[in-house]
């Protein structure tokens, strides 16, 4: 079936959809024997594609992770400073996998990777609007703060959808607040609690659509089981 080409190569694990864009516009993929071009399709169980010399990977089937990010790392798969990356965490798993998504460097819990590039859009694009659940350890709380998390509000020009709010348990000027958004702005739950005005503690992920952390220790990592992914596939839609 015929895909876009820089599709087809993240697909294969050749490259990050936005690197492929890059080295198509460099000259560096061939269809057929010919150089081709930005937004070309081609079928890559019929043409012949050839990148940077060497054919087209064989497909090697999906895999589809859930990592348990510590704080500390960041969501990248390299990093110019030289700090501690997700991917690292993840790469014993055998192929080559990207995460859905982010979880800023201070920020931790429950990451998704994986290398079918359908199900990461699907997942990660803005109008799934998959549910994702946090934990958030906050000082300077107070019963109007917490009413104020709560409300939408604009973030880049954006109304978020009504956040959903759990008091989990408050001592004074402390407290743990369970947070669900159905979006996934920019350090999203961050910025509201900056408005609300809560300061963040700490922050756990702890569930996206139906599918929950659990126990997992932090920096470890399981695949998903074939109900789960269907479960967020279904969540994506």
């Amino acid at each position: 079936m015929k895909d876009r080409l820089q599709k087809i190569l993240s697909a294969r694990g050749v490259a990050s959809r936005r690197r492929a864009e890059e080295m198509i516009t460099a000259g560096k993929v061939l269809v057929n024997g010919t150089v081709a071009t930005l937004g070309q399709c081609a079928d890559p169980d019929i043409d012949k594609i050839v990148v940077d010399g060497n054919p087209l990977p064989a497909h090697e089937g999906y895999v589809y992770i859930m990592l348990h990010k510590p704080r500390g790392v960041v969501t990248t798969l390299s990093d110019e400073k030289g700090r501690p990356n997700a991917a690292q965490l993840v790469a014993d798993c055998g192929q080559r996998v990207w995460p859905i998504g982010r979880l800023d460097m201070d920020s931790e819990g429950l990451l998704l990777f994986t290398n079918d590039g359908a199900f990461s859009q699907d997942v990660a694009h803005p109008r799934s609007q998959v549910d994702k659940r946090y934990l958030v350890w906050v000082r300077e709380f107070a019963p109007e703060k917490e009413a104020a998390l709560g409300k939408r509000i604009t973030l880049d020009g954006y109304t978020i959808a009504k956040p959903e709010i759990k008091l989990r348990w408050a001592d004074g000027p402390k407290a743990c607040i369970e947070v669900t958004i159905h979006e996934g702005r920019n350090r999203q739950v961050r910025r509201m609690c900056v408005q609300a005005g809560l300061k963040v503690v700490r922050l756990l992920r702890i569930a996206e659509g139906r599918l929950e952390l659990g126990k997992l220790a932090p920096g470890a990592w399981r695949n998903l089981t074939p109900a789960e992914i269907e479960a967020l596939k279904q969540d994506g839609k």
